[in-house]
């Protein structure tokens, strides 16, 4: 069975991050290895790994997701590589399936999940009332279905799935997007261009926090980054 590396960026985010590991170390049942990538946080992020025995990367500044994220690939060593965003909660299941899928055609690139808080075709609605309830849905939402496996553009950034092969084909994300959004969108455009699938995995769902990096950075501050980023990607393209 192939292993993934799960790469977790984080900035004072302990909390969420804390939960997001305590989700993987139980629900994750394929070979696995975590790395988070720390960019300076002041929260104890650091002490808690290091207490926790969790692999990281302490940077000496934040410069960003994209730089968070590549620094954690170069370290690398699973064939299936997992960008996870520290909001997010997994649930039973959630790795092996997307993994299946990953691997059901020499054609398919990227993959990624569905969730409770997101843009595009990835968002679900299965109504909940607290996490409880939410992984028991879950857990009967998982099972495995080629059928609910569906072919799209691209995939955002809460739960990123691809294989070494497309890395070694098209390269890292793209730092000029390090802030503000479209460093997916133009992963997933790379791997298309040279011939790759992408497919949104309706057999996987997992909890997404949603609002907390608009929470930490400010909605404004956000949104000028993400029109930064938007004319960045209109220019390249």
């Amino acid at each position: 069975m192939k292993k993934a590396t799960i790469v977790i960026p984080t900035y004072n985010q302990l909390d969420f991050l804390q939960g997001c590991i305590s989700s993987i170390r139980k629900h994750t049942d394929i070979p696995y290895e975590i790395i988070v990538v720390d960019s300076a946080s002041t929260d104890g992020t650091v002490e808690w790994c290091r207490r926790e025995k969790v692999p990281f990367i302490s940077l000496p500044r934040n410069e960003g997701f994209s730089v968070a994220c590549n620094k954690g690939l170069l370290l690398s060593s699973g064939d299936t590589l997992v960008l996870l965003n520290s909001y997010t909660l997994v649930t039973h299941g959630w790795l092996s399936n997307l993994s299946a899928a990953l691997y059901s055609g020499s054609d398919i690139g990227i993959v990624g999940p569905i969730t409770n808080y997101a843009s595009g075709p990835q968002q679900a609605h299965y109504p909940f009332e607290n996490i409880d309830e939410f992984q028991r849905i879950a857990a009967e939402v998982n099972v495995s279905n080629p059928n609910k496996w569906k072919r799209f553009e691209r995939v955002v950034g809460i739960c990123f799935v691809f294989h070494r092969e497309l890395m070694d084909k098209i390269g890292l994300l793209d730092e000029q997007f390090s802030v503000g959004d479209y460093e997916y969108d133009d992963f997933c455009l790379r791997a298309k261009l040279v011939g790759y699938s992408i497919l949104v995995c309706h057999d996987t769902l997992i909890y997404h926090e949603g609002s907390a990096t608009l929470l930490q950075e400010g909605i404004q501050e956000q949104q000028k980054l993400v029109e930064r980023n938007y004319q960045l990607f209109m220019d390249k393209w």
